[in-house]
């Protein structure tokens, strides 16, 4: 199993021109715009002394790796998948699957490390092949991990959604999915060809936030109790642990809502709003109601942070399906 680190801290003894250029578009702008230079010029007059210090996206890094690990896909492919095979990567992601599911271009860049109890999984298959459903831009590349997207990342190997995997019945040693499933339309379906591409005994793992508030891209559907979370994959296999890991403890819901919350004020009222002590917040909800930091919460963070919401609609009169 070789790994390969992609987001690295810039630094004298390591500086890649390319790999400053693709981690601080403020800088590739300005070269282009011949402001600077190069890039190396800008970490030499500015990168070097700021804080937090100047990343760099080392892509180059496994072009060759990805090329490698294309041979051990193409053949885990259903023969009726439609897929279009590029130099390091497999779209599976037709128009149809786009409009289907609500899939929409971005600039966004959804990222994040692994946790020890993934890293547990990935270093026990080493030898073989695991799917890491919904990857985002990973920090770390590993050679025996399958990253699939919607989103064509430096780091994507496959791209599709997660509701039609293009790959064949029990392929795969181990599945993993983290803060994928709230934002896909059909979760059940996910936990079913998660399920359906994973071989006999294989290693299932699966985390979905409950209290956090709306994020990521392209939507977020569905927030999921531990029940709801066993539901999903109760009948489809033997569900050995249902847990809160250290990095979903209440505290993190806590202080993202409290830290959100307070974005959405202005200054004046944010600075009181950051003054109250815990006690003053645990009165009835009710009181609140004509209190500044209540009243001029905008709008676009009631709906991040909201404590539920509510539907109207109407039936048509007619039904506009065909007769059969």
């Amino acid at each position: 199993m070789a790994r390969y680190e992609l987001d690295l801290e810039a630094r004298d003894d390591n500086f890649d021109e390319e790999g400053y250029l693709l981690a601080n578009r403020d800088v590739a702008e300005a070269v282009s715009a011949g402001r600077l230079a190069s890039g190396r010029q800008h970490f030499d007059l500015y990168g070097r002394k700021e804080t937090p210090a100047r990343r760099m996206r080392l892509e180059s890094s496994i072009r060759e790796a990805k090329r490698l690990k294309m041979s051990r896909i193409l053949p885990l492919l259903r023969p009726d998948a439609a897929v279009m095979r590029h130099d390091t990567y497999v779209d599976s992601l037709s128009e149809q699957s786009r409009r289907r599911w609500g899939i929409i271009d971005t600039a966004a860049v959804s990222g994040h490390g692994y946790s020890r109890d993934v890293g547990a999984i990935i270093d026990r298959h080493a030898d073989g092949l695991v799917l890491d459903v919904g990857a985002g831009c990973r920090p770390v590349y590993f050679d025996n991990v399958v990253n699939y997207e919607i989103v064509p990342y430096d780091s994507t190997d496959v791209l599709g959604v997660a509701e039609e995997l293009p790959f064949r019945d029990g392929v795969f040693d181990a599945v993993i999915s983290v803060a994928v499933l709230e934002h896909v339309k059909d979760p059940f379906r996910c936990a079913a060809e998660m399920v359906r591409v994973l071989k006999p005994g294989g290693d299932l793992y699966c985390e979905v936030p409950l209290l956090q508030p709306v994020h990521g891209y392209p939507n977020h559907y569905y927030n999921m109790t531990h029940q709801g979370l066993r539901n999903l994959f109760a009948s489809l296999v033997t569900v050995d642990r249902v847990w809160v890991p250290s990095h979903m403890h209440p505290m993190w819901a806590l202080t993202w809502i409290l830290r959100s919350w307070s974005e959405g004020l202005d200054e004046s009222t944010r600075s009181r709003f950051l003054d109250l002590p815990v006690r003053e917040l645990l009165r009835d909800p009710a009181a609140f109601a004509g209190l500044d930091f209540v009243a001029r919460l905008s709008d676009a963070k009631c709906t991040e942070l909201a404590c539920g919401n509510a539907l109207v609609g109407r039936k048509p009169m007619a039904d506009p399906r065909p007769l059969p």
